[in-house]
């Protein structure tokens, strides 16, 4: 019919048939697609073979207003209509007029026939862009709807979120964590109150008590600055904020979970004005600096940073890459999220939410010809074998772990499922590290310490003048005797008889007492010398290292 109407040639058929073949569809379809008809041209054809009328005017149909109206009230689910783009209105004939972007297809007409048993069907042709307009304007309405469905409480939260008191009292929360230096806040609803507190140098200090029945708005609040859906308080959900308090650019992580009495909020704060990252001001003794600096200089092989969450094992890795950013090696760290900006390094966001993991950044560096790798975790066997292959393979890998200690790492891999002799080969050095509070300067006071922690000081065969002190408190230190953090560490490079021990799968326990006999203290023994020093207190360090003794 086209053909003799001279709307198209016979090979523009062949094309049409040859594009139905691959993406499927009707040939009509296909021509207007290849460019060969336009829509209206083929619908006119339509109508006259299939005796069906093509919508023309407003007249013919109703407005979208009406139609939104109609499936509002009919027996079918709006969703289905909305999901197969289809759309239906009544006439005064008692007809059921319906309209889709294919009105042949059996699949709708059942549905139609069984939910209009004994109403005729009228099918009627009309162009795709009229019928997505007509579509989504019903879309929009019942999402509209729905927002409105949840009630007064969305919008109200909403409206609270946007009071003056309500903004005031975040932003007071934001400015005393800012002064107080504190690494995050939590917001934790109780039965009867909700408290505010703050991780001041590793430790939760409360700052407010409030009625519970203001969380709502301060919660609400929070996640709306935080592009959070408020009205979703089921799911845990994760948003972030940057903000300028009290003259400081921050970026701020936020995450939320539900609880009992109501959602718990923690705030991660990430000052973006950092201080210069060196190895010094970390608080490494001149050995370690030194044995990092030479372990920066390798050009194969993994570097291991161990520790608890919270323990600054990447702010260590900024650092060491610090001083191997000489302009000569090309740098490439995967992190989640990227906390510190460096110069002169390529750093990459993982998203696992969208399948960029740890382990499909590390394949794609491997065609980015690296020198230096950095991994934020290695969270499972397959990033661990990539690390890995990417170490024996000529690259230096630095990365973290979660153990307790430096040497665990080894078993903690071979858990994991790497083979043993595959965790031994590339690596060359692991280390363990915790972060103790440093005394405050303006109220500490000297300190004896017992015999036992003496003597072991002693056995360090160090040439420091003990200068023990204790924690007081003042108001400099908001009475808790401590200021500031400082890393202690254990650093155990590996040797000969080390490696043996790996791929030998020896107990920890063993390659302790090696490590030890070979003159590598633990972070017990480190530690002591940060109290010595009079850097932080005996007290101090016993409470980060527990598990360290021996």
């Amino acid at each position: 019919m086209l053909i003799e109407r001279g709307l198209i040639q016979q090979d523009d058929i062949k094309k049409a048939l040859q594009l139905q073949q691959s993406i499927g569809g009707r040939v009509g379809a296909g021509l207007v697609r290849m460019g060969a008809i336009s829509e209206d041209a083929l619908l006119d054809a339509l109508s006259i073979q299939l005796n069906i009328p093509v919508v023309r005017s407003g007249s013919d149909i109703p407005d979208a207003t009406g139609l939104y109206a109609f499936a509002k009230s009919a027996p079918i689910d709006i969703n289905w209509c909305i999901d197969n783009r289809v759309l239906i209105w009544a006439d005064d004939e008692g007809q059921l007029n319906f309209i889709s972007r294919d009105p042949l297809l059996p699949f709708i007409h059942e549905v139609l026939r069984y939910h209009y048993p004994d109403s005729p069907l009228k099918p009627w042709l009309i162009t795709s862009s009229s019928l997505d307009n007509l579509v989504d304007y019903v879309r929009r309405e019942v999402s509209a709807e729905r927002f409105f469905a949840e009630g007064s409480e969305t919008k109200g939260l909403r409206e609270m979120a946007e009071e003056a008191p309500v903004v005031e009292l975040v932003n007071n929360i934001f400015a005393k964590a800012v002064a107080f230096n504190a690494s995050d806040i939590h917001l934790d609803p109780q039965e009867d109150v909700f408290r505010v507190r703050l991780r001041v140098d590793g430790i939760l200090q409360t700052q407010l008590e409030q009625p519970i029945d203001r969380y709502p708005a301060v919660a609400s609040r929070v996640k709306l600055i935080s592009e959070i859906d408020i009205a979703e308080r089921r799911l845990p959900q994760d948003g972030r904020i940057t903000t300028r308090v009290n003259g400081r650019e921050m970026d701020v992580r936020v995450s939320t979970l539900p609880g009992v009495h109501g959602e718990s909020i923690v705030m991660r704060l990430l000052p973006k004005d950092r201080k210069e990252l060196s190895l010094e001001t970390l608080g490494l003794e001149p050995d370690h600096i030194e044995l990092v600096r030479s372990l920066m200089q390798e050009s194969n092989g993994i570097v291991l940073v161990t520790g608890p969450t919270g323990s600054g094992k990447s702010t260590t890795l900024y650092a060491a890459l610090q001083e191997a950013t000489d302009g000569t090696r090309k740098i490439l760290t995967v992190e989640d999220p990227v906390e510190y900006q460096l110069p002169g390094i390529t750093q990459v966001q993982a998203h696992s939410e969208i399948g960029y993991t740890f382990a499909r950044a590390l394949r794609a560096f491997l065609r980015q010809d690296p020198d230096v790798i950095m991994v934020g975790e290695i969270r499972d066997v397959e990033t661990a074998q990539i690390a890995i292959q990417s170490a024996l393979t000529g690259h230096l890998v630095l990365s973290t772990l979660h153990t307790n200690d430096s040497l665990s790492a080894f078993t903690r891999l071979i858990d994991m499922g790497v083979e043993p002799f595959l965790v031994a080969a590339p690596i060359k050095a692991v280390q363990a590290q915790r972060l103790v509070r440093k005394i405050c300067k303006h109220c500490a006071k000297p300190s004896h310490v017992p015999e036992s922690i003496a003597a072991e000081f002693s056995s360090l065969k160090t040439t420091i003048t003990p200068n023990w002190v204790e924690a007081v408190g003042c108001a400099a230190c908001n009475n808790t005797g401590y200021s500031g953090r400082m890393g202690i560490y254990e650093i155990v490079p590996i040797s000969g008889e080390l490696h043996d021990m790996i791929v030998e799968n020896v107990p920890v326990a063993e390659m302790r007492k090696l490590a030890r006999s070979q003159g590598h203290r633990n972070m017990y023994q480190d530690g002591l010398i940060k109290a010595a020093k009079g850097l932080t207190t005996v007290e101090e360090v016993l409470r980060t290292t527990s598990m360290d003794i021996e």
